[in-house]
C-alpha cells in the first residue's frame, strides 16, 4: 500500500465532543459546521486555498466578526473535511488509496484549485494518483472499492472510470501470472452456489490470480470491470467463466443453501434470497463466454437453478437454457433436478424440456455433406484424393460425436424421468413431453425409460386406461431386455395391449434367434397358459427383475387374467389369434408384422 504525506507541521487540531479547534494564539474568526460538528478555525490559510469558503463569507454580512459557514452535503464527512482543513494549516495529512477518494471528493466540493494557489490539493491528490495508486494492483482495486461511497462524484471526477481501466491493463497484459495476487494464499474460501471441486480449485489458483480479487467488488463496478476486460480480446474465455465462476461463489451464499439441497423436499423460506442476488445473477449470465464449452455445463445448471429461486428474468433463463442445451452431454441427473418454487410440483419439468430442444436443434444437420453447386463440385473434382479422404473422416468424426451426444442425453433423460416420476403433481403430459423429446434412434435400450414408466404408474394409481396408453406410447417392447420383459409381463399396471406386445415379442424372438420357438421362462409360460385357458389356474416363476415394490407373479397372472376378461371384444381376438401364432414357429411371419408390427433386420427378410 503508497501512502504520501503531506505538510510539515505536527497535528495541532484539539477535538472535544462536538467541537474541533487548532491551537493558536489567534483567536477563531470562521466557525464551520460539518455534520453536527462544528470547526473553530481561520478565514486566512482556509480562504486562501478554498475558493467556495471565500463565496460563502463573502455572501454573510460584513459586520459579523465571528462568521459561522455551514456544510451539511460536504462528501466524505468529518474525515474528509479534517484532511483539507489539515492541509490549509500545513499540518501532516497522510493519503493512501483508502481515503483518497474522499479527500479527493471533498477537495473538488472546496474548489482548492490551482486557480486559487499554486500546489493545491487537487494538483497533489492528482498526482498522486495517476503516478501511485493506479500502477499498484491492489491499490487500485481498494480505490474502486472506496467509489462505492461517492458514485456521483467519482464518476464526474474519472476516478471510478481510471480505476477500471488500470485493472483491465494489468489482467490483459498478466492473465495468469499468479504472482501478482495477494489473495491465493490466504482465501479458502468455501464453496457456494456455483463452485466446482476443491481439486478444480487448485487447478484454477494460478490462472485467476485476478479473479479472488476483483470478486471483492460489488456487482455493478464488477461488471464494468469484465466489460472492460473482455473488450481487450486478449483474454482466453475459459479465464472469463473461472472468474464468473469464483464470484459467484462470493456472492451468492443465501442462494447456495438453497440449490445445493436434495431437491427432493423444498427450502421452507426463501426470504433472505433479495433482489439484489437477482441483478447479480442477471449480470453474471450477461457476462458469459459465447463460446461453446468455454463454462461448465454444472456451472451453468447451477445458475438456472439459482435463477429459479430468486425469480430472474425470463430473458435470462432463457438465455442460460440456451447455453446448456449447446453442451447438454455434460450434464448428469442431480444437475436437471431445477426447483419450481412457483407451482406445485417439484421440478421445472418446462426448463428442461427447454433444454432439450435447445439441444435437438443444434444437431438438425444431416450427416451427410449439403448439396453443393456446380461451380463448387467442379473444384472439389480437382482436389486431391487424398485431401477427399481427409473431409470425409473429418465428416464421419463430426457426425459420429453429434450422435454419441445423442446418445448421452438419451440415458440422462430416462435417469431424469425416473426422478421427477416419483412427483405426485407431475402432470402425465409433462412426463410424455420429456420422454418422447428424444429421438428414436437415440434410446439403444428401453429399459430405463420402461423403469421411469413403471416408477410413474406406482406414483399415480389414478390413471385411466387412455392414460396409461399415452403413457407407454413412446415404449418400444423390441428394445426391452429380457428382465425388462419378464417383469412388464407381470406389471398389473401396464396396459393390456403392451403386456401383450411384451409376451409375443419375446416368443417371435425366440423363433427368430433358432428357427423355432425355444423354451419359455416358466413365468411367460405361466401367462401364456393363463391367456389360452382362463379358468386353469397356474403358477409364475419368480420375477428376477430388481424393482422395489414389485408384487407376486401370482397376483400378477390373476390381474393380467381380469384385464383379458374385462378389455374389448377387438382386442381378445387380436391376442388369441397372436397366440395361435406363436404356438406354430412354422407360420410366415408375415402375418405378425401385420397384427404386431415391427422393424425387422435384413436377415428377417431373407
Amino acid at each position: 500500500m503508497k501512502f504520501m504525506k503531506l505538510g510539515s507541521r505536527p497535528d495541532t487540531f484539539y477535538t472535544t465532543e462536538s467541537t474541533r479547534s487548532v491551537s493558536s494564539e489567534v483567536s477563531s474568526d470562521l466557525i464551520v459546521q460539518v455534520k453536527g460538528t462544528r470547526y473553530l478555525l481561520h478565514k486566512f490559510p482556509l480562504l486562501s486555498k478554498c475558493l467556495r469558503l471565500q463565496r460563502l463569507c463573502a455572501e454573510s454580512p460584513e459586520a459579523q466578526q465571528l462568521q459561522i459557514v455551514q456544510l451539511p452535503d460536504f462528501p466524505g464527512g468529518v474525515e474528509a473535511f479534517d484532511l483539507c482543513a489539515k492541509f490549509c494549516y500545513g499540518i501532516t495529512v497522510t493519503l493512501s488509496a483508502y481515503n483518497i477518494v474522499a479527500v479527493r471528493c471533498a477537495a473538488e466540493y472546496l474548489q482548492m484549485t490551482e486557480d486559487v494557489e499554486k500546489g493545491n490539493l487537487i494538483y497533489k491528490i492528482e498526482v498522486f494518483l495517476s503516478s501511485c495508486i493506479l500502477h499498484g494492483w491492489r491499490d487500485s482495486i481498494v480505490t474502486l472499492q472506496s467509489t462505492k461511497a461517492f458514485p456521483l462524484w467519482a464518476e464526474d471526477l474519472g476516478i471510478t472510470g481510471r480505476c477500471i481501466e488500470a485493472i483491465a491493463a494489468k489482467v490483459v497484459s498478466n492473465p495468469t501470472k499468479a504472482s501478482l495476487s495477494h489473495s491465493c494464499s490466504r482465501r479458502g474460501r468455501d464453496d457456494a452456489s456455483c463452485n466446482g471441486s476443491e481439486s478444480q480449485r487448485r487447478n484454477h489458483k494460478s490462472v485467476s490470480w485476478w479473479a479472488e480479487d476483483l470478486a471483492e467488488l460489488g456487482i455493478d463496478l464488477y461488471w464494468r470491470t469484465m466489460i472492460a476486460i473482455k473488450s481487450g480480446g486478449k483474454l482466453p474465455p475459459s479465464l472469463v467463466g473461472e472468474a464468473l465462476r469464483i464470484y459467484a461463489s462470493r456472492w451468492l451464499p443465501n442462494v447456495s443453501k438453497y440449490i445445493n439441497i436434495d431437491c427432493d423436499s423444498k427450502p421452507e423460506s426463501v426470504g433472505e434470497v433479495t433482489s439484489k442476488h437477482r441483478l447479480l445473477l442477471e449480470s453474471i449470465v450477461s457476462l458469459l463466454p459465447s463460446e461453446k464449452g468455454e463454462v461448465s455445463c454444472n456451472f451453468m445448471l447451477r445458475l438456472l437453478k439459482a435463477a429459479n429461486i430468486v425469480k430472474a428474468s425470463s430473458s435470462s433463463k432463457m438465455e442460460l437454457e440456451r447455453r446448456i442445451g449447446v453442451q447438454l452431454e455434460e450434464a448428469s441427473v442431480s444437475d436437471l433436478l431445477l426447483p419450481a418454487l412457483d407451482e406445485k410440483m417439484m421440478y421445472d419439468v418446462d426448463g428442461v424440456i427447454s433444454i432439450l430442444e435447445h439441444f435437438l436443434v443444434q444437431g438438425q444437420s444431416p450427416p451427410t455433406s449439403p448439396r453443393r453447386g456446380k461451380g463448387e463440385f467442379e473444384r472439389r473434382r480437382s482436389r486431391s484424393a487424398e485431401n477427399v479422404e481427409l473431409l470425409f473422416q473429418e465428416s464421419r468424426r463430426s457426425s459420429s460425436a453429434s450422435h454419441s451426444s445423442k446418445l448421452k442425453v438419451a440415458k440422462l433423460v430416462d435417469g431424469y424421468l425416473q426422478r421427477i416420476a416419483k412427483d405426485k403433481n407431475l402432470p402425465l403430459s409433462k412426463f410424455i413431453a420429456v420422454a418422447e423429446a428424444i429421438p428414436e434412434f437415440a434410446r439403444l435400450d428401453h429399459d430405463d425409460l420402461y423403469k421411469a414408466i413403471d416408477i410413474y404408474l406406482k406414483v399415480h394409481p389414478e390413471l385411466s386406461k387412455s392414460e396409461r396408453k399415452r403413457l407407454c406410447r413412446a415404449l418400444e417392447c423390441k428394445k426391452l431386455s429380457v428382465e425388462a420383459c419378464m417383469h412388464a409381463a407381470q406389471n398389473e399396471m401396464l396396459p393390456l395391449r403392451v403386456v401383450v406386445q411384451v409376451l409375443f415379442f419375446e416368443q417371435a424372438r425366440a423363433a427368430m434367434a433358432g428357427g423355432q420357438v425355444t423354451e419359455l421362462p416358466s413365468n411367460i409360460k405361466a401367462l401364456l397358459a393363463v391367456c389360452k385357458n382362463p379358468s386353469k389356474p397356474t403358477s409364475a416363476a419368480q420375477d428376477q427383475w430388481s424393482v422395489s415394490g414389485l408384487k407376486s407373479p401370482s397376483s400378477n397372472v390373476s390381474t393380467l387374467k381380469m384385464k383379458l376378461d374385462e378389455d374389448d371384444n377387438l382386442e381378445l381376438e387380436k391376442s388369441s389369434k397372436l397366440k395361435a401364432f406363436t404356438m406354430t414357429p412354422n407360420r410366415p411371419r408375415r402375418m405378425l408384422s401385420k397384427l404386431w408390427p415391427i422393424n425387422r433386420s435384413a436377415t428377417e427378410k431373407n
